[in-house]
């Protein structure tokens, strides 16, 4: 086992029996497996779809197989051996497809054609040939950090891409770049322009992936509005909702109308409350608890049942709810049931069969809703307020919270921010200061929650909106960014951020270790980010260049 996808890596990777997730080493390698697999049904289908071919079960896998491998995703040893089973039976279908369209098949690369096996023996033996360090002796880590850039923006990606594909929003050309950036990387390449080019790629295809989900979500549940929503619980039966899937939300949702349970969302579904046809349901009660690093304490607590329907989950057998939590869709978990066509009775049962909440606890509410439509619907209001002074400064403060000491910064950064300025913010990165009071400028909350980390498109589109109003380029606008990062998705955000050419980002709590400190000079060089400092010695640089 080696990783180091996530911000929480251990120093040097981790590469112990188990991981600072909770992952296994066999896990760990059987996620190798299946991504080199994956490389090679990529391949195929590229090649195909340049002859204009494409099977839309191979594009269907793809999505959902890549997400699988995310941190804190997917932890069932079991699920991996039958998910690389399935790969390579795709990875023949993707071949046929391409063979059937007239396309070249020379010249491949060697996971089109590798072999690792089927057996738990098998595949535990091939896993060396698909540890993404396995030529870091050869190539140098300047090329193999790149290398897992272009891995870890492609999970990303597939992440949102099946987030979208889920609520029916898939696109034929999407799908055909990510495959040809794969195919790309299953060629092990050493070319460090190429690379970088590659990953300013990904963040273009990302771009178009999260326009495909936030079609999916508003054209499924209507543009979020601004909704106070309730942050305490009420009396009553419960199930505790986490992850990230709306669809799975509103399933949930229609099986539990009038059986007498509230139904409460957790981390990145506490914007879920703000969709018209979601907050319809009266039994969505609110958001219980905070971010996902803190879901030990708030789901040992919590007397119902839990879904979890993407990332990110933490062992959940340390505190004692294991026998009333479930996965869904690309999580799992040894020993755990797993919902399976949507079927979420026997969560439904668990939640019957717990105390529920004795009590109402005193209400508590904050703003959500602040979703581009929203914000755009107040553009002209917003842009008087900056050509009057009123508003000075806009800040994007979020992304992906964790554990790691130093988070307390994005906190901090935000309490200091002036009074004349406003706070856009998304990801479970706002649970740092969302409950605070801030104020608000004119009846605007200072604190404008624009959504889940995927909702990054609706925060790139109001920017945009803004400057093209105001006659001005994105990086000519009083705008600053501080964003946390943590797993992939965060990664693949960050790409598309640095393909628009938005620049002054300041990253942490810590820059990724698996790109060199000569690529992060590139990087600082090229895109001008900035490792996250002390938050006043910032701020006083980003208001002084405002």
């Amino acid at each position: 086992m080696y990783c180091v996808q996530c911000e929480q890596s251990n120093k040097g990777g981790c590469a112990t029996k188990v991981g600072s997730c909770g992952k296994t080493a066999d896990v760990a390698d059987l996620q190798d497996v299946l991504l080199r697999v994956m490389q090679g049904v990529s391949a195929y289908a590229a090649r195909a779809a340049a002859k204009g071919a494409r099977d839309a079960a191979v594009d269907d896998f793809t999505f959902q197989a890549w997400f699988t491998t995310l941190t804190n995703v997917n932890f069932d040893r079991t699920r991996f051996i039958v998910l690389i089973a399935r790969a390579l039976e795709l990875r023949d279908r993707a071949r046929a497809c391409a063979e059937a369209a007239g396309a070249d098949l020379s010249n491949l690369p060697e996971p089109a054609t590798w072999n690792p096996g089927l057996t738990p023996a098998e595949l535990a033996a091939a896993a060396p040939m698909a540890a993404i360090q396995r030529f870091m002796d050869r190539d140098g880590p300047s090329v193999v950090g790149l290398r897992n850039l272009v891995l870890y923006g492609l999970k990303g990606t597939a992440a949102y891409g099946e987030h979208a594909r889920v609520l029916g929003e898939q696109d034929a050309g999407v799908c055909a770049e990510f495959h040809r950036i794969a195919a790309f990387l299953a060629t092990d390449p050493t070319d460090i322009d190429a690379l970088l080019a590659e990953s300013l790629a990904i963040g273009a295809l990302n771009l178009k992936v999260m326009e495909l989900l936030d079609a999916g979500n508003t054209g499924r549940f209507g543009h979020p509005e601004v909704t106070m929503v309730r942050m305490t619980p009420v009396a009553g039966k419960a199930i505790l909702v986490s992850g990230h899937d709306m669809g799975d939300l509103e399933a949930i949702l229609l099986q539990t109308a009038g059986k007498g349970i509230n139904v409460y969302t957790h981390g990145e579904l506490l914007p879920a409350n703000a969709y018209p046809g979601l907050k319809a349901f009266p039994h969505l009660i609110g958001n219980y608890g905070g971010a996902w690093q803190d879901q030990q304490k708030d789901f040992a607590a919590f007397p119902g049942a839990i879904v979890m329907t993407s990332n990110c989950l933490i062992n959940p057998e340390i505190k004692g709810y294991a026998d009333r939590i479930f996965t869904a869709g690309p999580v799992g978990w040894e020993g755990l049931p797993h919902i399976e066509n949507h079927d979420f009775s026997p969560a439904i049962a668990c939640a019957l069969a717990q105390p529920g909440f004795a009590v109402d606890a005193p209400e508590e509410r904050i703003p959500a809703g602040f979703a581009r439509n929203t914000v755009m619907g107040v553009a002209d209001t917003l842009l008087g307020m900056i050509g009057k002074g009123e508003v000075k400064n806009l800040f994007l403060i979020g992304g992906c919270d964790g554990a790691r000491p130093g988070r307390n910064y994005f906190h901090d950064l935000a309490v200091a921010t002036p009074k004349d300025s406003l706070i856009l913010t998304l990801g479970c990165g706002k649970f740092r200061f969302n409950r605070e009071d801030l104020g608000d400028i004119n009846g605007i909350p200072r604190v404008l929650d624009v959504g889940q980390c995927n909702d990054a498109f609706s925060a790139i589109q109001v920017a945009v909106a803004v400057a093209g109003a105001l006659g001005v380029g994105v990086n000519d606008l009083p705008l600053h960014y501080a964003i946390s990062w943590f797993e992939q998705k965060a990664t693949a955000v960050l790409l598309t951020m640095l393909h628009l050419g938005i620049r002054k980002i300041h990253l942490g709590p810590t820059l990724p270790q698996f790109l060199t400190p000569e690529l992060l000079g590139v990087l600082v060089d090229k895109f001008d980010i900035r490792p996250t400092g002390e938050a006043e010695e910032d701020l006083s640089r980003m208001l002084a260049a405002a």
